[in-house]
């Protein structure tokens, strides 16, 4: 028991502090489990081929397959219709089609999905960016416990269950598994209390401020990176000449020269690039697009003897709005790109993408780029191609946040798309077939049907939530298999034996959110379920009713941007600040811990 509290102490603190990758000490975590025997050796790795993981691993791939035959921008194109340009209307109609979709669809991969609809509908309507994002974020976490589709904590809530009843005392009745849907009524009351909380308090909630950032929507417009970021002036053409001091000198070097533009191209010979990297090496004749303030490249061209083109005349084809422009992109939790440079990254020549500044908290970083280290939730800009902008996306290590040109890949493939969408939400729900075996038959439909090949399913995959949700579900097992929950539950008692059954589910709930405040809401699940069950026995309470209320609060994670990946891909795009989280999450985490409260003692009475 001991060593299971300090493994639990020692998640918990990894967690929150981050010294080490979430998916390592998850990895850590459950080789120690092993290595002690807490649970028997050919168990522990069980985590892996469990139900909820492999559903999991099912419901990414088919959200893939939804994004991928254009499911959202139909998506967008009903919400403008639906909405009519009303601002209350249209903030009401996004917030319930995300609801919607936040039933079956990942939170994460869900926000990603949904950040470039809303900056679409924010340019067509005019509406800030501002007023749209938040709400939205919020109401997908409100909505995610509709189902068991979604949601990792209920996913894995199950195999928890399970656990618990290979260790429960003699005499006790087993506890029931839940369906696809018996969480449905607690997650619509949820998902309506998500809407109608915004429909009312939006704008007492989220007020106008004298901000550019919330006065514009993002779009390839120079007003909007001029006012937001700083970053002004024109295209041009330098071409060096054989007299200028540039010849033989690298793309960086020039770059590190005094008032030296933003390099975005070259033409050398009759080869032309977007973003050359820092170590091209320039000659006389090569043409450089650079963007900068008209009196800054006169004089910079002057100074290096250089003919300055106002026009675009040889690069005009790679600076043609349709094909290339400015853009901004987030950093999500699961980026590789975190702790890493800008320049080690060498985003030019991996992907052409020049990165123009970075936006974090209330600053923008525009000197020394290169050496930026990245973390979770900075707001890139960059310049670049769209297909290439594209490509580079495809793994997931950025959210395009701008509403770039983009052809759908596969429009053609939306009915197969859907229909085996439908099959495995049928599957799971009108046969005796585990979640698994049901999610994955759609997800391998699509794959059949030429959706989505096998490579974009790999890449559809965030193999992070999988080894942290694998690896820390032993942690869970363990807890029950040692004794620890049922020893933490009587410490409970001790204090609260004599309360109420609300008053304890209450202090049950509240710790749970608080939890999953800093740590992941697997993390939150996997410890405190085994011991709201060993409560619920103790007390002759309900064990699915508490187990529930766990499950449930796990995703109350409104208070601050960290508390989970969606809020923090909106914090940087929409301008938030840690105040406007504990504004907006204060009253609605109340709201959502009253409601769930209610829901569940009503449907376990």
């Amino acid at each position: 028991m001991i060593l299971v509290m300090a493994l639990v102490a020692f998640t918990m603190i990894m967690l929150v502090l981050e010294w080490i990758r979430a998916d390592m000490v998850a990895l850590l975590v459950v080789v120690v489990i092993g290595l002690t025997g807490l649970i028997p050796s050919d168990r522990v790795f069980n985590g892996f081929a469990g139900n909820a993981v492999i559903a999991i691993i099912a419901i990414m791939i088919m959200g893939a397959g939804l994004d991928r035959a254009g499911v959202l921008s139909l998506t967008a194109n009903f919400v403008m219709r639906m909405a009519r340009g009303m601002e209350s209307r249209l903030g009401v109609v996004i917030n319930s089609v995300t609801s919607l979709f936040s039933a079956v669809i990942p939170s994460q991969a869900l926000a990603a999905l949904m950040i470039p609809v809303i900056s679409r509908l924010s340019a067509r309507t005019g509406v800030p960016i501002s007023r749209l994002l938040l709400p939205m974020a919020f109401c997908i976490l409100t909505a995610t416990n509709t189902t068991l589709i979604a949601n990792s904590p209920l996913i894995i809530l199950n195999d928890l269950i399970a656990s618990a009843n290979n260790n429960l005392p003699p005499g006790a009745h087993t506890i029931p598994k839940f369906g696809l849907f018996s969480v449905t009524p607690i997650g619509l009351a949820l998902a309506v209390l998500g809407v109608m909380f915004f429909y009312f308090f939006t704008r007492k909630l989220l007020p106008d401020r004298e901000d550019d950032r919330l006065k514009v929507t993002p779009g390839r417009t120079e007003s909007y990176f001029a006012d937001t970021y700083g970053i002004v002036g024109d295209t041009a053409e330098l071409t060096v000449t054989a007299e200028s001091p540039l010849v033989g000198m690298s793309i960086g070097e020039v770059e590190q020269l005094r008032e030296a533009p933003l390099i975005l191209a070259i033409k050398s010979g009759n080869d032309s690039r977007m973003a050359p990297p820092v170590d091209q090496v320039i000659w006389v004749g090569s043409v450089l697009g650079v963007l900068g303030p008209r009196e800054q490249l006169a004089q910079f061209a002057n100074n290096q003897l250089c003919r300055l083109s106002p026009r675009m005349r040889q690069l005009g084809e790679l600076f043609n709005p349709t094909r290339a422009g400015i853009s901004e992109a987030v950093i999500p939790p699961s980026s590789r790109f975190i702790k890493q440079t800008i320049g080690a990254l060498r985003l030019r020549k991996r992907y052409g993408i020049s990165v123009l500044a970075v936006h974090r908290g209330d600053q923008v970083l525009r000197d020394d780029v290169r050496s930026i280290s990245l973390r979770p939730g900075d707001t890139l800009v960059l310049h670049s191609s769209w297909r290439e902008l594209a490509q580079a996306t495809e793994d997931k290590d950025l959210v395009v946040v701008t509403d770039i040109p983009k052809e759908e890949q596969r429009p053609g493939k939306i009915w197969h798309a859907v229909g085996f969408f439908l099959l495995a939400k049928g599957l799971a729900l009108f046969t005796n077939l585990d979640l698994s075996v049901a999610m994955m038959t759609g997800a391998i439909g699509m794959l059949l049907t030429g959706v989505l090949n096998m490579d974009e399913a790999y890449k559809a995959i965030n193999w992070k939530t999988i080894f942290v949700t694998a690896c820390l579900i032993p942690l869970g097992w363990s807890m029950d298999a040692t004794g620890t929950a049922a020893w933490l539950a009587q410490e409970v008692l001790v204090y609260l034996g004599h309360a109420a059954p609300w008053v304890l589910q209450l202090a049950l709930a509240i710790l749970t959110l608080l939890f999953s405040q800093v740590m992941s809401n697997v993390g939150a699940t996997v410890m405190m379920v085994p011991i709201a069950i060993s409560v619920a026995v103790a007390t002759g309470g309900n064990p699915s009713a508490y187990a529930l209320i766990v499950a449930v609060s796990s995703s109350n994670t409104f208070l601050i941007s960290s508390g989970h990946p969606a809020l923090m891909m909106v914090a940087g795009p929409g301008g938030y600040r840690g105040k406007d989280f504990l504004r907006v999450g204060v009253p609605l985490t109340l709201a959502v811990l009253l409601v769930t409260m209610v829901m569940i003692n009503l449907m376990f009475h």
